[in-house]
């Protein structure tokens, strides 16, 4: 139950008895109305500018309207006071029985509070990861891994039928370095002295074992076949070796995709499926035979200075027209997003999302028009670029790895700190900004680690539960219990739990739209420095305390409410890919 569209339902129709608005109905616009927390806590519960966008078009002072709208909310049981602040802002703060009766709703729906159908009726695809199958998964894939499984997590949870994919980009000229490295490593297996690797080969120790599969499956036979016969045998040996990898990388972090689909399908069988979609776009009128002017500055591998066929991408939004068909008569790499994207688009998706890393901002008015020239506007695509993670320890910037060759992997961050501490972390900033991870930070027992102190909340909650049952010891309240007994709940700095347990559905929707799933970390903290706050004032002042062994039933009554702040804590934990342990030691 989202409190801030409850209220906002209940202040429009309070708006419709006006009888100002009554006579100037067919004017007034109800759209701009928003109803949100207050800036300030102190000045109540939620607010609304109604009076402030309305006042214009009913021709009346706000700060007037505002107090004929707040003299009307009174009327309103579950509101206890309504006051107008500055040129027209109204301030409501609700009544006790109201956050009583919420809470009692948030027990007994447990993890599934928060839950929302926003996103009823769409089918959203999100691509994320899609790293290049040569070689293990570095830090810099890690950031878009977790956004961009969290955000499918997060989209899930609004009610979106959402599936994870990964695009193999194993069609490249990058597969067929990896392949001749591999093949290098193959030698090497069968005693060869290869010596320095060569420069714009693959160099990281992860290829020997591909290398010693290859010699131990087919003696020196590869040696002996010509580079046309043996590099598709080493080409699809090293892609199953990689991707093996990269899915056990991926495992190590918790991340799981749907759908892993492989940009070869679209060459086979004579780019069928490509050529497919450039006869779309063409009986769309979107592609014709024309030359492209020199770009500024350096020019891009697919420029040629020639006639060729043109995707008329600028008519979709883009900067240039973008070319389709090599000199060679084989297809650009864009002509294989497109056909991508027209596979994903006649799958069914309404909504598809790529999670990409900083360096392809160039890509993005790219595919938004293709987009547009696929779908002709009835899909949206949008693209998140992941900013860069900077590794430090104690300060100090990390070394590269020795493995890899030249860059630290992800399965050495998740070894050395944990998959829990890598998921929150790299959600605990929007994914648009720089992140510098520390090793020693992430890793700390104390409130400056976000998520030690979130886990530490819930294993808090846990712990609370468990000393219930040592003070009461028939204790055993069934959830039906706990939700009946709120009407005890009525402390002030409780009621502050409940409000700020309250806004997890309002955070659980902005962030699926706003696709800012580090909206949802953040709330986690803010959530689980109140509980903390709350419980050490029980240290100070007895009568605070969760547990009163004095009190049955006053006991069970804030167990309630430990029950609902440990389903949300674990509820967004979920989200984010992060455990919620019931002890920490």
């Amino acid at each position: 139950m989202n409190i801030f569209s409850d209220f906002e339902t209940r202040i429009k129709s309070t708006l419709e008895t006006l009888d100002l608005i009554k006579e100037k109905r067919g004017e007034v616009d109800f759209g701009r109305i928003t109803v949100e927390p207050p800036r300030d806590p102190s000045h109540g519960d939620v607010a609304t500018n109604a009076a402030m966008v309305l006042s214009k078009p009913l021709g009346t002072n706000p700060r007037a309207l505002a107090d004929i709208i707040a003299t009307a909310l009174k009327g309103d049981g579950d509101i206890s006071e309504v006051s107008v602040a500055g040129p027209g802002f109204i301030n409501i703060r609700l009544s006790t029985s109201y956050w009583q009766r919420l809470l009692a709703t948030m027990i007994e729906l447990g993890t599934s509070f928060g839950r929302s159908q926003i996103g009823a009726g769409h089918k959203a695809n999100v691509e994320y990861v899609s790293a290049n199958p040569t070689g293990p998964m570095h830090v810099g894939h890690c950031r878009g891994a977790v956004v961009g499984d969290a955000l499918a997590n997060l989209m899930q949870f609004a009610g979106y039928d959402v599936t994870k994919e990964y695009y193999i980009n194993d069609a490249g000229g990058q597969i067929d370095v990896l392949a001749r490295s591999v093949f290098l490593r193959y030698r090497e297996a069968l005693g060869e002295d290869i010596g320095a690797i060569p420069e714009g080969l693959y160099p990281g120790d992860y290829l020997v074992p591909v290398g010693q599969e290859l010699a131990a499956e087919y003696g020196p036979r590869l040696h002996n076949m010509s580079e046309e016969d043996w590099l598709p045998l080493v080409k699809d040996k090293a892609i199953d070796a990689m991707m093996a990898m990269i899915r056990s990388d991926l495992e190590a972090l918790n991340v799981h995709h749907d759908v892993f689909f492989s940009e070869r399908t679209l060459h086979a069988n004579g780019a069928q499926r490509i050529r497919q979609a450039i006869n779309d776009l063409t009986f769309k009128g979107h592609v014709y035979r024309g030359t492209l002017p020199p770009p500024k500055g350096q020019l891009p591998e697919d420029w040629e200075d020639r006639e060729q066929t043109l995707f008329r991408s600028t008519e979709v939004g883009d900067d240039i027209d973008r070319p389709l068909i090599k000199s060679d008569g084989s297809y650009t790499y864009f002509a294989a997003d497109v056909a991508y994207f027209k596979d994903k688009f006649d799958r069914g998706y309404d909504e598809m999302i790529y999670v990409l890393g900083a360096d392809h901002g160039g890509y993005v008015k790219r595919l938004e028009a293709v987009a547009r020239g696929v779908s002709e506007g009835k899909a949206k695509l949008t693209v998140l670029l992941c900013q860069l993670v900077k590794l430090y320890r104690n300060g100090e910037p990390v070394k590269m790895s020795k493995r890899s060759g030249d860059f630290v992997t992800l399965r050495e961050v998740v070894d050395e700190v944990g998959r829990d501490s890598v998921r929150f972390m790299m959600l605990y900033r929007k994914s648009s900004e720089p992140l510098d991870f520390d090793f020693a930070k992430v890793t700390e027992q104390s409130k400056d680690n976000p998520v030690f102190y979130v886990q530490y909340a819930h294993a808090r909650c846990m712990s609370v539960l468990r000393q219930a049952k040592e003070a009461f010891a028939d204790l055993d309240p069934s959830v039906a219990d706990l939700a009946r007994s709120t009407a005890l709940i009525n402390d002030p700095n409780e009621l502050q739990i409940v409000a700020k347990l309250a806004e997890y559905p309002r955070v659980v929707e902005a962030a699926a739209i706003a696709q800012e799933p580090h909206r949802l970390a953040f709330y986690l903290y803010d959530l689980a420095s109140s509980f903390h706050a709350h419980w050490n004032k029980g240290k100070e002042q007895p009568e605070l305390r969760f547990v009163n062994d004095k009190n049955r039933e006053l006991s069970v009554a804030r167990l309630g409410l430990v029950h609902a702040v440990a389903s949300v804590l674990k509820s967004g934990l979920a989200i984010t890919g992060t455990a919620a342990p019931e002890e920490m030691r």
